[in-house]
Formats: structure tokens, sequence, C-alpha cells
């Protein structure tokens, strides 16, 4: 079956040498076709066992879509969202970033009735990174626009080694935040305590996790691969001495298959 393209040049194409259209479009389908193959796509699904929220002790299993791509040296998408550099040299690294963060119900946990809805927003950010050898050192501060209106700050590291099939990794985190983050998920104001039954609680900027996060990919064919990932956040400061927080220690593991085309 032709493409629509193809099938519109095809239209056009009768053979003489003074109809240039089939020629063109011939040029721009392939052009297209060219930038195409300079995609780099896998696609795959899940498991992921996690707190029901950030400080919860009940823990429960989501399943979600794997899906990564890359579109030549300069952009990037995954879960996490979109990046795009603008500048690589030597190593280091600055790239623009967009996502979503998807706030909070009230009914994802018991412990969480009568404080609302943190509604869901978009995120737009910037990453600086180095990377030398097997390791990376990276910052990253996001903002949320819409939902909490936060303004979050990550600082980390990162370690990658191939052995065979094998692809091991590991990642150590620092997460900063400011006011309207901490108080959207960890305070609580006097009209939520009063619905709630919880103390009024006010949580202010600073660090409020530690996270530290182990991967091992398997090259099970050319096109397959198996991750698992296993890791714990360690919650701090403000955050930690929420009354919502019934454990400070938050781990959890993934599981999923990928197919790379």
């Amino acid at each position: 079956m032709l493409s629509p393209a193809a099938a519109l040049a095809a239209d056009f194409n009768t053979g003489g040498p003074d109809i240039p259209i089939a020629s063109e479009e011939e040029e721009r389908v392939g052009v297209i076709r060219g930038k195409l193959h300079d995609w780099k796509v896998t696609a795959g699904f899940g498991a992921v066992y996690l707190p029901e929220y950030e400080g919860s002790d009940e823990y429960e299993v989501q399943p979600f879509p794997l899906v990564s791509a890359q579109f030549g040296d300069r952009v990037f998408l995954d879960t996490d969202g979109l990046k795009v550099d603008l500048w690589k040299q030597s190593g280091f690294r600055f790239a623009i970033t967009g996502g979503a963060d998807l706030g909070r119900k009230e009914d994802d946990s018991y412990y969480l009735r009568g404080l609302g809805d943190i509604d869901p927003g978009g995120v737009v950010g910037g990453l600086v990174s180095f990377e030398t050898g097997p390791f990376e050192f990276y910052a990253a501060l996001d903002k949320t626009i819409g939902g909490s209106e936060g303004l979050t700050g990550t600082v980390g590291t990162k370690a990658s080694y191939q052995y065979e099939r094998f692809i091991f990794s590991a990642d150590l985190s620092g997460t900063w935040a400011d006011d309207k983050h901490m108080e959207s998920y960890f305070g609580i104001n006097a009209a939520q305590s009063a619905r709630s039954g919880l103390a009024e609680y006010e949580a202010g900027a600073g660090f409020k996790r530690v996270d530290i996060k182990g991967t091992i990919t398997y090259l099970w064919t050319e096109h397959w691969m198996v991750t698992g990932a296993a890791g714990a956040g360690f919650l701090l400061g403000d955050a930690k001495d929420s009354p919502i927080v019934k454990e400070d220690v938050q781990p959890f593991a993934m599981l999923g298959v990928n197919y790379r085309f």
C-alpha cells in the first residue's frame, strides 16, 4: 500500500520530462523518510511498587507505559518528559526540559482525607550536567505551572557500566523544594486541619529528600530489553516531620519490558 504522499506523487508521474511535480514529491518524501530513520524509539510496559503517596507507609502496584524516543543528538522524550539540548561540549550539557506534575488526590489514602486535591500542572525547567567516563554529575531546576505552583531543584550523580548483555547503573540525588511545593504536599492549613482532624503544620523551603536507585538492564535480543530497578527515598526536614508522613523511608521497585525499534 502506498503512503498518501507517495500515491499523490504517483498520480502526477506520467513519465514526461516536463512534469516536475513527481520528482519534487519523491524528493520530499525521501527527506521525511530519512529524518524518521534518525528516531531511536523504545516502547514497552512495566509495573512499579511504590508508596500510595509521598510519606505513606502503605504501598501499591501500578502499571505504567515505558516509552522513550530520541531524535538526532538533541531531542529526548521519555516518561520523565521532554529534554532539548541547547549546548553540548567537552562533556558539558545544558538542556531545557518539560513535563507534568500529576498532583495528588485526597482519596489516594485514608490519611489524606480532608486535605483536598493537589491539581496536576505542567513543569518547565533547565538541566546542567557534566559527563566524564562512566560518571555524570547533574543539577536541575523545575517550575510547576498550575497545581502546587512550586519550584524544585535536584542535584545528583549517576554511574553506568556495561558487561556483556547487562547494563548496570546507579543514581544518587537530593531534592530541594520551595515554600509553595512544601506547603502543598506537606503543610496543613487551618481549613485542612478542621476537616481532617490533623494539627496545623507549616512546611518551609529546604531539602525534602535524598534518593538512591540502582538499575539493571538485560539486552535480551537486538530489540528486546528487560529492566529492573529498586531504591529508596529518605524524607528530610519539614517533609519528614509533617503529620501526614507515616514513614520517612520510601522504598520502591520496578520491572519492565521494552522493545527497541
